[in-house]
């Protein structure tokens, strides 16, 4: 099995094979419209405009599972995103990226990619943690997505080399990112 073997819906319910992506290097995110990070649009996109043509793709799959920070419909979703932040890379349908409905995508990068956990050193690791442990105290086990906006860095190849949590801007991620294409 590979990250290629999957398929999601597109924000306009249209099926997309991640093979279809193939040779690319791809960051792969679950987002959120009301989260203390959906600000990270704003570097995502710089990202994804600076280095689009040199092979990187950017997914984004919005979700609701922490504290509902992304209740809308997807239609509202993609006018948000393109309205106050420009996003113009690849956004999905809502999904759910823990529990029994996870998707088989998350599921699987949650499996295969490297966990690090929180960076200690990070501002809002802390604060993360106590609301963690107040409402998911299940999310900090194992390798659960842990919050909206967590970053998974895939090679060319399909291999997910990185996994970057919410406190991690996206200017972080750009030597690594540069190292892949």
């Amino acid at each position: 099995m590979s990250i290629y073997d999957f398929k999601a819906k597109l924000n306009n319910n249209e099926e997309k094979s991640l093979s279809d992506f193939k040779n690319k290097v791809l960051l792969i995110v679950n987002t959120a419209s009301k989260c203390g990070f959906t600000p990270q649009y704003e570097g995502l996109e710089k990202l994804y405009q600076k280095y689009k043509d040199d092979g990187l793709v950017i997914l984004g799959f919005p979700c609701n599972q922490f504290l509902e920070q992304d209740p809308g419909s997807n239609d509202e979703i993609r006018e948000f995103c393109k309205i106050n932040y420009g996003v113009s890379f690849p956004l999905f349908a809502k999904i759910d990226v823990n529990g029994e409905n996870s998707h088989p995508l998350f599921t699987y990068l949650k499996e295969n990619g490297p966990d690090h956990g929180f960076e200690d050193n990070k501002k809002m690791s802390s604060k993360l943690k106590e609301i963690l442990v107040e409402h998911y105290p299940s999310y900090l086990e194992n390798s659960e997505i842990r919050w909206n906006f967590t970053k998974f860095l895939v090679d060319r190849d399909g291999k997910i080399v990185e996994r970057f949590e919410p406190t991690v801007e996206p200017e972080e991620m750009e030597s690594e990112i540069k190292s892949l294409l």
